[in-house]
């Protein structure tokens, strides 16, 4: 299976102190494409984060359905982007999530969600369906039932009401180790002179084979292609 794989994610804005926090921590710009240096330590525990760089998911990463070209993809972007004004998420804070860390809004705004849920429904119709190997990929046998039947149905279970926006700064990890991490990562943050976050545009990304997600276009609210 060789078809390239596209998410609809939420990226800092470009030029900003989040963007070059995330860049560093991850080592990797998906935006250019290019090997960010890392702080020790820091490569072995986001090899898996890496690859697709800094952001926060508002459609997690799918095949095109058959028939679907990549402009479909791009023209529904526009259109759901038309339609939409800035979202202020907010101040954000370094947290375990999970086994992970990562970056996660304060006080989550209404307004992320909804405009989580429209990106997952709107761009539903071009998803192709989940292969058995992507379905087990998930682990089915360790969620919900609830979260089993958004799976099936939404080819992601986070969603909807089990929708949490965050910015992955780690693969997962033991936990002495996240402990570790969130300190070292909280005072990095802080020290980083990171913006509150505003959401100004739907960015797709694309992966061609197993290589790291790349920014392909970056569509503002608005409807204008940047």
């Amino acid at each position: 299976m060789n078809q390239p794989r596209y998410a609809i994610y939420a990226l800092p804005e470009p030029g900003s102190a989040l963007e070059a926090f995330g860049r560093a921590v991850l080592g990797y710009d998906n935006v250019s494409g290019e090997a960010v240096p890392q702080s020790p330590g820091l490569a072995e525990v986001t090899a898996g984060a890496r690859v697709y760089g800094f952001h926060g998911t508002l459609k997690a990463p799918m095949r095109l359905a058959p028939g679907i070209r990549e402009d479909d993809l791009l023209g529904e972007a526009a259109r759901v982007a038309a339609a939409h004004p800035p979202v202020e998420v907010g101040t954000l804070e370094v947290a375990a999530l999970g086994r992970f860390v990562a970056l996660i809004p304060a006080v989550p705004p209404p307004a992320l969600g909804l405009l989580a849920a429209e990106c997952v429904a709107s761009f539903e119709p071009l998803r192709a369906s989940l292969t058995e190997a992507e379905r087990a990929k998930r682990k089915p046998e360790r969620l919900s039932p609830r979260a089993r039947a958004l799976l099936d149905r939404w080819g992601y279970p986070h969603v909807f009401e089990e929708f949490r926006f965050h910015m992955t700064l780690t693969d997962a990890l033991p936990p002495e180790a996240q402990a570790e991490w969130q300190a070292r990562l909280t005072e990095t943050y802080r020290d980083s002179g990171a913006e509150a976050l505003t959401i100004r545009s739907i960015d797709i990304l694309r992966q061609d084979g197993t290589a790291p997600f790349r920014l392909l276009a970056r569509i503002p609210f608005g409807g204008r292609h940047g």
